[in-house]
């Protein structure tokens, strides 16, 4: 084949096969508890098989673009996400008193979705050509660049995502060699500003979670039903569950938002502790495939950016699980892959895109 053809017919396809094949296995398994806890509607599992064939046609197309065109769209993309987000501010749609979407028409999308990847983007653009660990100026700009963006989404209010973003850019530092002397002192502030955020930065129903979460029993008909019959569906599963489509918290509507947030604890109870310690597994297992190609990119930037992409994923799988079992708050963070939904779906996969992108094109020529 000439240099014409190869340049326009590339002779390879950019992805890494084990990751795939875990992604597939877990998207699998997510339809498969998608139609008992979706109360066998076809509708559903039809609508969120599609959003996974949205989600991976986009991963394998990002992850044929050389890596070095996502360095250069870096600054651009952040900008542009945060003219979306004013944009959000001022003329964003209100639903269930939050203002997050952007309606236009023929698209209504959730701009802080676009975050999620565009502050860990920026955070590694700016640190690729820093010294490492981050000198104490160029640690104060990286805080900027991720305050910026956790603030306007906080203020939304949606702080599930802006905890996400936050975590996204406290990542890159993180990666980037931040001396625990610093984080230890990060640490230390934040708790000092805590009950300035709880009194002046969360909203009542914001309180009343972190209140549920401490003592969900105080209110088992209110705000605590909801994490109170999730740990019953758990513990109703005991070892190896009750069977596929036999779970009786979520079909008899024990169960709220079976399909969504709550999803695990609905695979939970029809299939125990062995199907949900395999689903963990599996999780574990595309999270350790994702930091070893992390390590094996070219670059500061390709690092940064796929190690912190890989850490996202994590806070999505670790909260939720945590979240249903009654660990942590209830912040509204879908579990990956499986929960039905289709904004967070695509951001995640696109996420794996730029990741395979980072590792795949380790061996090719860059600019």
């Amino acid at each position: 084949m000439d240099q014409n053809k190869k340049k326009f017919f590339p002779w390879r396809i950019h992805f890494d096969l084990s990751l795939l094949l875990g992604l597939l296995a877990v998207s699998g398994m997510g339809l498969i508890v998608l139609y008992s806890a979706g109360q066998r509607n076809m509708d559903l599992v039809t609508g969120q098989a599609m959003r996974l064939g949205l989600g991976f046609v986009i991963m394998l197309a990002l992850a044929q673009v050389p890596p070095y065109y996502f360095r250069f769209w870096s600054p651009w993309i952040y900008l542009f996400g945060i003219i979306l987000l004013l944009a959000v501010m001022a003329a964003g749609d209100i639903s269930k008193g939050a203002r997050r979407w952007l309606d236009l028409g023929v698209l209504r999308f959730q701009p802080s979705e676009i975050m999620k990847l565009a502050v860990p983007m920026m955070m590694s653009w700016y640190f690729a050509d820093k010294p490492l660990p981050p000198r104490l100026w160029h640690l104060l700009s990286g805080v900027l660049i991720t305050a910026v963006p956790f603030l306007l989404i906080a203020k939304q209010p949606d702080l599930g995502t802006a905890l996400v973003v936050g975590c996204a850019g406290a990542y890159v530092l993180f990666l980037g060699g931040l001396s625990w002397v610093i984080m230890f002192g990060l640490a230390a502030t934040l708790c000092a500003v805590v009950p300035l955020f709880w009194h002046f930065g969360m909203h009542d129903y914001q309180r009343q979670r972190v209140l549920t979460f401490l003592d969900p029993e105080s209110d088992p008909l209110g705000s605590g039903y909801h994490i109170i019959q999730s740990k019953i569906a758990i513990g109703s599963g005991g070892i190896y569950g009750k069977g596929w489509l036999n779970g009786t918290q979520s079909h008899l509507d024990f169960l709220p938002e079976g399909s969504t947030d709550f999803i695990f604890a609905a695979f939970s109870e029809e299939f125990g502790l062995v199907g949900g310690c395999l689903l963990l597994v599996l999780y574990f297992f595309i999270i350790a495939r994702c930091l070893y190609m992390a390590t094996h990119t070219p670059d500061t930037y390709t690092r940064l950016l796929a190690g912190s992409l890989t850490l996202i994923f994590f806070i999505y799988a670790f909260v939720n699980s945590g979240m249903v079992s009654g660990l942590l708050p209830v912040v509204g963070l879908p579990l990956p892959l499986f929960s039905y939904g289709g904004t967070s779906l695509v951001t995640i996969m696109a996420g794996f895109g730029i990741l395979m992108s980072a590792y795949s094109h380790r061996l090719s020529p860059t600019r």
